[in-house]
């Protein structure tokens, strides 16, 4: 195993490990401690089938499954397809799914919204576009070190509202009504996030992010925007250009992240799974309720 640099400021490329061979014992805990210190991981030219995919994910953590959070039973996992494409063809350009897709072009967080956060997304390449449909991170890490403390002070110890339907009304009123964007109570984390084992922090923010407590909507809409911008400068973003196999990992305290157009004529498939934070993430520095 070797690594080279994925940003400056943040991220390694990992070249020589094979993640069909990852095991708890084997390769893991080295990757855990690249993780935590750098944030984002990209292993190129990996060969994982869905089996594999759950395996790494079930090492980061317990696996999340939103079925079975909005249902209260046990629903059986299902990797996530990120796609445009259906057993019949491609989607219609006002397919409800992708516009949901769409809704992931906005700088986001995954699954601020849910009673536990996520810890990391393992996102993989099946099909990938000629051109376009990068996927974007930035480092909340890299820019809570950078950021004027002006606008520091404000977010502190401020307590951030997350809510899905919110980011979705960007996109579509009909998409942000669906039943599966409004089932989540709105849900409080505070802003700043300490890694726990570097002790280094991140702001926690996402498109989600509706509302600040105690401040009214236009000034919390104001500070939330100049936030996001800030840590979306190009000094703090890595753009990746996918290849077919290609694994992206991300520390979802610790990132922001979006995917980018491309030419719906042409198919784009990625798989994705997340996993949810536990104690030993440091859940309970940001936990309000």
């Amino acid at each position: 195993m070797h690594t080279t640099l994925l940003h400056p400021r943040f991220g390694l490329t990992v070249h020589g490990v094979d993640l069909r061979e990852v095991t708890a014992d084997h390769l893991f805990p080295e990757i855990r401690r690249m993780f935590e210190t750098h944030s984002a991981l990209l292993f190129p030219a990996q060969s994982i089938t869905d089996a594999d995919h759950v395996r790494l994910g079930e090492l980061f953590g317990p696996l999340e499954n939103r079925e079975a959070m909005a249902a209260g039973r046990d629903v059986e996992f299902q990797v996530s397809d990120l796609s445009n494409q259906t057993q019949a063809g491609l989607r219609a350009r006002d397919d409800l799914r992708l516009l949901d897709l769409q809704g992931n072009m906005l700088w986001h967080t995954d699954s601020t919204f849910l009673p536990i956060p996520a810890l990391v997304n393992v996102l993989t390449a099946l099909v990938v576009p000629p051109a376009g449909g990068e996927t974007e991170i930035a480092s909340t890490r890299a820019a809570w070190t950078d950021m004027p403390q002006r606008l520091k002070a404000r977010l502190q110890d401020a307590i951030i509202w997350h809510r899905l339907s919110h980011s979705r009304s960007k996109i579509s009123a009909k998409l942000a009504s669906l039943p599966k964007m409004t089932r989540w109570p709105d849900r409080p984390w505070r802003a700043v996030w300490p890694n726990p084992v570097t002790g280094e922090e991140a702001l926690f923010i996402a498109s989600h992010a509706f509302a600040i407590e105690g401040m009214g909507h236009a000034d919390s809409q104001a500070l939330l925007e100049e936030a996001i911008e800030f840590c979306t400068r190009p000094d703090y973003v890595y753009s990746h250009t996918w290849q077919v196999g290609d694994v992206l990992i991300w520390d979802e305290r610790a990132t922001l992240h979006r995917g980018r157009p491309w030419n719906y004529d042409h198919p784009r498939t990625l798989k994705s799974i997340c996993c949810s934070v536990t104690d030993a993430d440091g859940l309970a520095s940001v936990r309000v309720i």
